[in-house]
């Protein structure tokens, strides 16, 4: 059976089971049962492979139950993100690199079905009203959606896939993006509750860094996770509290924002707070937060460099409280953020750490900073393959003081 029999027959089987099959008293298992033996029924003496048969099930009952085309999609692991502009354009990334699908959804209304399926199952709503929604699939993949007349291509959904393994240092050592020597140094610094800042562009690998870090918390702290929609993967703490913001509903009432999980976040006494990303006035609170007591805080942001990061910093702070004098806002970011990390997606695609720096202090009206790790590239390097090195600087670490008061004497 070619592509496109194998097509065909899926559009009238499924077409079939509409029409003919009591679905609403049908359980899941109930329907893939029938639809299994319906295949092998119709089938008749056409040649199909095992493989081509388990295909036709799968695309019949995931039309009618699941998200359709987006489950063989999404059960695919070498699939990190899922663009879909309208339902004729599918893209994908895969290994690094973009490409458009060669298949597409039935109709812009099937494309719709799914969309409030996915949204409704995370309790959210996403209508003419409301046409923009962030959320996440049941294996935890973070889900944007853009809906027409905002859309003009049609329904737009972009898919961040949820990996099913925990990302961890030692991972990260072995994609190259850091050594074994500065992962040592990492684990010191959140070990002392240094407060650590990630930043980079899109794509750049700030949550899979941040869910690498987190490993580090000791496991016998409070920790309380606060995002737009849950995708950190931390594991091994038992007391472990994760947030989620969540929309207005039609009649605008209902929001919870970061900023109101933040201050609610305080009064349920943290050892540690880990903000997903920060990007509006929530920077404020959560700078305070640093400032008040509640070290050894995780955050990230996105920014092009370490320096760029404290500029959208000052930003962010002024959007949450617009009259406050900016030497303010640079005294609470230099007292509050300990280290920055900048990370950056280059060339080849491939993702590196390109700068590990500590915020010294504040002086003359400007932030002080200074860098430890650097990203050097080397000889080897080419216009189509990055080479190079995070490399230590002639820089003393120079705020020690968390590192002795947990009786830590390693040198950074």
């Amino acid at each position: 059976m070619n592509s496109e029999r194998e097509q065909q027959f899926v559009k009238e089987l499924k077409q079939y089971v509409t029409d003919y099959l009591p679905l609403s008293q049908m359980s899941d298992e109930e329907l893939e049962e029938k639809v299994e033996e319906l295949v092998l029924e119709r089938i008749g003496g056409e040649y199909c492979s095992i493989n081509q048969r388990v295909s036709i099930v799968q695309q019949v009952y995931s039309s009618i139950r699941g998200f359709g085309l987006l489950d063989t999609i999404i059960n695919d692991d070498t699939i990190t993100e899922v663009m879909i502009n309208g339902p004729d354009n599918v893209f994908i990334e895969q290994n690094g690199r973009l490409f458009k699908l060669d298949r597409k959804f039935e109709s812009q209304r099937r494309l719709e079905d799914i969309i409030q399926r996915i949204v409704g199952l995370a309790g959210r709503e996403v209508n003419q009203a409301n046409p923009i929604c962030d959320t996440r699939l049941p294996d935890g993949s973070r889900v944007n959606v853009v809906l027409p007349p905002i859309a003009l291509c049609g329904p737009t959904l972009t898919i961040r896939k949820f990996s099913k393994t925990p990302m961890t240092i030692e991972r990260l050592i072995k994609y190259g993006s850091i050594t074994q020597e500065i992962a040592d140094k990492l684990e010191l610094l959140v070990k002392a509750k240094y407060n650590i800042f990630i930043c980079g562009g899109t794509g750049s690998g700030k949550t899979t860094f941040l869910n690498a870090l987190s490993n580090y918390i000791p496991k016998d702290e409070r920790v309380i996770t606060i995002e737009d929609s849950a995708e950190l993967q931390i594991t091994g703490v038992e007391n472990l509290v994760s947030l989620e913001t969540r929309n207005a509903n039609a009649s605008g009432a209902g929001e919870i924002t970061i900023r109101d999980l933040i201050k609610s976040s305080l009064r349920m006494r943290p050892e540690r707070i880990v903000v997903g990303e920060v990007r509006g006035g929530e920077a404020l609170d959560m700078l305070q937060a640093m400032n008040t007591g509640h070290d050894g805080s995780l955050s990230t942001g996105h920014a092009n460099s370490t320096q760029d990061m404290l500029s959208r910093l000052e930003t962010m702070v002024l959007q949450g409280a617009a009259g406050l004098p900016l030497e303010a806002i640079r005294q609470q970011i230099a007292s509050a953020v300990d280290i920055i990390v900048h990370l950056s997606r280059l060339r080849d695609k491939s993702r590196k750490t390109m700068e590990i720096t500590e915020v010294v202090g504040f002086k003359d009206g400007q932030i002080i900073l200074n860098p430890l790790y650097v990203f050097e590239e080397d000889e080897n390097t080419t216009l189509e393959k990055v080479s190079g090195s995070l490399n230590r600087t002639k820089n003393k670490m120079q705020n020690d003081f968390k590192l002795r008061l947990s009786g830590i004497k390693t040198e950074i």
